[in-house]
């Protein structure tokens, strides 16, 4: 296995969403928006944050109220550890994919993904689980141990959802990963589908779209 093989994972959750936005986006200059830069802020202070009087938290970007922000967060640190990772801004190369990890945690191995966008009613959104899945196996490779969950962060809401490595979020990922490694043309058009009002190749593609409708969740039933 070479460099060249390994598959970013950005490029595993695209294609995990359409494989045509997916062939659009690596011909483009890839940049995230500058709200990945406040979630990410937002992740590295839980612990401020959670007592933070109410002046305080409006200096941040936050997607909700900022009771309800520290009412989510409250509720998910009661049940996920993840205040206090172990390293921070992990770069992780495994045998099949690479990226960063904006935090990973030890005993056990674990990273987390942070997200500026909104969370499911239960469990994470399908590219989020596919792109989870993608960091755990890497840092694995890294370890040489197994991990079995990762983390996905909605920082912005205050909401932290863990993600376990079951069969069906693995053959999800491995899905993707056959797309993103055979992708050599642009695939068929996803038609009246949420997902192509919300795309930013939508106009190039050509698609037409109806009305939206949810995304495709995974939650760890």
């Amino acid at each position: 296995m070479t460099a060249d093989d390994r598959v970013p994972f950005s490029d595993l959750a695209t294609a995990a969403y359409c494989p045509r936005q997916l062939y659009y986006a690596r011909r483009d200059d890839r940049e995230p928006p500058p709200a990945h830069d406040a979630a990410r802020e937002l992740a590295a202070q839980y612990g401020a944050l959670s007592t933070a009087d109410a002046s305080t938290l409006a200096a941040h970007d936050l997607a909700v109220s900022p009771p309800e922000f520290q009412s989510n967060l409250a509720a998910s640190l009661a049940v996920h550890s993840v205040s206090d990772p172990a390293e921070t801004a992990v770069y992780l190369r495994g045998k099949d994919a690479h990226g960063t990890a904006a935090k990973v945690h030890h005993d056990p191995f674990a990273p987390s993904l942070v997200t500026p966008g909104s969370p499911p009613e239960a469990g994470v959104w399908e590219p989020q689980a596919v792109r989870a899945v993608a960091a755990a196996k890497a840092l694995s490779w890294r370890e040489q141990t197994p991990v079995d969950h990762a983390f996905v962060e909605y920082a912005r809401h205050g909401v932290i959802r863990r993600v376990a490595l079951t069969t069906r979020k693995k053959a999800a990922y491995q899905r993707a990963l056959r797309t993103a490694r055979s992708l050599d043309g642009p695939p068929p058009r996803l038609h009246d589908d949420a997902k192509c009002g919300a795309c930013d190749y939508r106009e190039a593609c050509g698609t037409e779209t109806r009305s939206l409708r949810s995304l495709l969740s995974f939650d760890d039933a």
